[in-house]
């Protein structure tokens, strides 16, 4: 499943600038996604991408729009030790239907026996815990990829709802390339898509949870609520760190 790009490749240096964010923003202005997906991955504009996926409830779908462009794309997954077993399961049956490049990620042994011993980090010290379980790991496996595409969407809360499709990533310092294809999506396309190709849903979605991470910080949201209601509810936080809620968009 580890794509050899994700192991060998070295960070090469500066990638991308405000500028060429700007830029892809206004090249792309109005396209289709899977017009301006398959541009971007056929014609090499990104350099090196990796996709982040969650296998969350909505994940289905970027995946299978990107594994029908390019199925080499590596999907990085952060096995965090505190996922859902139906996300492991469900994570399993999208590789295989759709051939993914799957590659999974884990926190550091020595860091979380030094700082989590425990295992329960997340109950008292959620920030730490995702920096832990979440950012760490996924900040070493990016610095050798030029761009990552996410599974943000505008409609899942206030603090996505000014998302470009193409921004800078603001956590490296090498100008790296955030994509979001799917940030103009409503919840009826995304539920159109699903149904027009016949895409397995995540088995908790009928259970009531909208938006899926670690199974401590996770609950099912009432009708009304906001999707990442669920996400550390009781807490003042909406992001795990691999995002930050005030990233602006580049226009």
């Amino acid at each position: 499943m580890n794509d050899a790009r994700a192991i060998d490749r070295l960070d090469t240096g500066p990638r991308f600038t405000e500028h060429d964010a700007i830029r892809l923003n206004r090249m792309f202005r109005g396209s289709e996604t899977e017009e301006w997906l398959g541009a971007v991955l056929e014609g090499n504009l990104a350099g090196d991408v990796a996709m982040v996926s969650s296998f969350g409830a909505e994940s289905a779908v970027l995946l299978h729009l990107v594994s029908r462009i390019d199925a080499s794309v590596p999907v990085l997954f952060l096995e965090t030790g505190k996922h859902f077993a139906e996300t492991l399961a469900y994570r399993d049956l999208l590789a295989e239907r759709f051939g993914l490049n799957l590659v999974n990620l884990y926190p550091d042994i020595e860091e979380l026996q030094a700082r989590d011993e425990s295992g329960l980090r997340w109950s008292y010290d959620p920030d730490g815990c995702c920096e832990l379980r979440k950012v760490r790991p996924l900040e070493k496996a990016l610095a050798r990829y030029d761009a990552s595409f996410t599974g943000r969407k505008a409609f899942q809360s206030s603090t996505r709802a000014n998302l470009p499709r193409f921004e800078l990533d603001t956590s490296d310092a090498q100008g790296r390339l955030k994509i979001n294809p799917l940030i103009d999506w409503d919840a009826e396309r995304i539920t159109a898509y699903f149904e027009q190709h016949d895409l397995p849903r995540h088995p908790l979605v009928e259970r009531g949870y909208a938006s899926i991470g670690c199974s401590p910080c996770t609950r099912a949201v009432a009708p009304g609520e906001d999707p990442r209601a669920g996400r550390w509810a009781g807490w003042d936080k909406v992001e795990c760190g691999i995002h930050k809620p005030g990233e602006e968009p580049f226009l």
